[in-house]
């Protein structure tokens, strides 16, 4: 098909699907498989472990999890209340291993903390664990409903403390599983589960060398292969070589093409730099299936724009638009950031720069990039040229940039560096919001308000953290924080 039908064509499914107006995310998250323990001990009414093992049941999977509980049939009421319950539970957890993303021990009266930790220690999940205890009630006190799980939830979280068990709790000491109160925290947790696991097996692919000027992005393979980060590199020649080899007519470089052209605006780009973006992206999805990468961070600044004639933009915003965050200038812990706050709240991250004050607001900042932000970002989008690079490499080699201004909401911001000097990853996370202030820019931009902004940066400058930091239009900043401090043993602040 000619360049300008396909042209044509897209045009016509994007218009159809910007009056659809479809929604945030691109991509369903993930349904997460969580496991349920129930605690018991004979000494407490039985009939509050049967039916607090119905409800809790009831409620994640009506939240949408799938669950892996005892039954009836297994154990006294599906409960863990003896040694030899602790062996069964964890044998069903063994088998369900690949699943289970994360465990909640749940205590509908006292519990048998012994049988809680052994369950949990014979299991060897090494997943995050969620403590939550059910609430008395106080017209409910005599012995035939006595919860005492306030109590007995100390008892729990002592044992696995002695077990080396690490655990999180529920922001309140005793909930019901149908109040706001818990649905807010099994969010939470959730997003915990989600991080702790998509870190522990990311690969990165690094697409490039980091450019010679950005000393600022230097990290350690070795440091984040310790947390089961692995880097999967590549040299930018490889892929223009593979790029060289692909004619304007290959199926890849079509399908690609379509896709940018529903993307987003081309209106003004040249038709040979479309199809140098078209190429360059279909030559980096299938290097990254070849090389089962799922995140990437890319060179440019500015080998691609001086050699190649684009820049990569447009291909690293659809990547991160469908959560498989990409970041530029090679920054590898900035991708590993991004990819944190999409794993928790399930919705497309950007790489940004700290990069100037608002007036004399000392809660305000503009965050900006030049800019490959995801379409996600902005109410209004289109495709533009690379002003700052123009000027050294000329406009017609820079086309390939997302130029918006992004929406007013919350935002959620991450930044994580390897410390070699300690071995440790280290960080900080946080939470504000964009607003509507007057900004007038090129690039991707958006004002950000965020409470004590002042002690942010000065730590950021103490402390030695990049320029780079990643947002993300949601609240998860308490799921990262847990996920990357409690379970990852990272070094991070959590700003408030």
């Amino acid at each position: 098909m000619p360049l300008h039908q396909i042209q044509s064509k897209a045009a016509a499914k994007a218009a159809k699907a910007k009056r659809a107006k479809p929604a945030l995310p691109p991509r369903p998250r993930e349904k997460l498989t969580l496991g349920l323990l129930v605690g018991s001990r004979g000494f407490f009414p039985g009939h509050l472990a049967s039916t607090g093992r119905e409800e809790m049941t009831a409620r994640l999977t009506n939240a949408g999890y799938d669950v892996v509980v005892l039954g009836p049939g297994d154990t006294t009421h599906g409960a863990v209340q003896t040694r030899a319950d602790a062996k069964k539970c964890a044998e069903l957890f063994k088998a369900n291993r690949s699943k289970i993303a994360g465990v909640i021990v749940t205590l509908p009266n006292f519990g048998d903390e012994a049988a809680i930790g052994d369950t949990l220690r014979l299991a060897g999940l090494d997943v995050p664990v969620l403590v939550h205890a059910w609430g008395d009630e106080t017209k409910k006190m005599g012995i035939a409903h006595r919860r005492d799980s306030f109590c007995g939830k100390m008892s729990a979280c002592n044992v696995l403390t002695q077990y080396g068990i690490r655990y999180s709790l529920t922001s309140l000491h005793t909930e019901h599983p149908d109040s706001p109160a818990f649905a807010r925290d099994l969010e939470w947790f959730a997003g915990v589960c989600r991080v702790v696991r998509g870190l522990r097996t990311a690969r990165i692919g690094a697409i490039g060398a980091r450019p010679a000027a950005f000393k600022t992005v230097r990290y350690s393979e070795k440091v984040l292969e310790a947390s089961g980060i692995s880097v999967e590199p590549i040299d930018l020649s490889e892929i223009l070589g593979r790029v060289d080899r692909l004619t304007d007519n290959d199926a890849a470089t079509k399908h690609k093409l379509e896709q940018m052209l529903e993307y987003v605006s081309t209106d003004g780009i040249p038709q040979s730099a479309l199809l140098k973006m078209a190429k360059l992206g279909a030559v980096i999805d299938g290097w990254m299936a070849e090389a089962d990468v799922t995140i990437s961070a890319v060179q440019c600044w500015t080998s691609l724009e001086e050699f190649f004639g684009v820049v990569p933009c447009t291909i690293m915003s659809m990547m991160s638009n469908e959560l498989l965050p990409s970041a530029c200038e090679v920054d590898v812990c900035g991708t590993v950031s991004m990819y944190a706050l999409t794993l928790a709240s399930g919705t497309p991250s950007a790489l940004l720069d700290w990069n100037n004050n608002y007036g004399e607001d000392p809660d305000k900042a503009v965050c900006f990039h030049c800019s490959n932000l995801p379409k996600a970002f902005f109410d209004d989008v289109r495709m533009d040229y690379q002003e700052i690079i123009a000027g050294t490499v000329g406009k017609e080699n820079t086309f390939g940039t997302m130029v918006g201004r992004v929406k007013a909401g919350p935002m959620s911001f991450a930044r994580f560096s390897t410390d070699e000097r300690t071995g440790r990853i280290r960080g900080y996370v946080g939470e504000g919001r964009f607003t509507n202030d007057p900004l007038s820019t090129f690039g991707g931009a958006g004002v950000v308000e965020i409470p004590r902004l002042q002690d942010l940066l000065h730590h950021i400058c103490a402390n030695g953290f990049e320029h780079h930091v990643a947002g993300n239009l949601t609240l998860v900043a308490d799921s990262v924080h847990e996920a990357t401090t409690r379970y990852l043993g990272w070094d991070v602040l959590r700003h408030r």
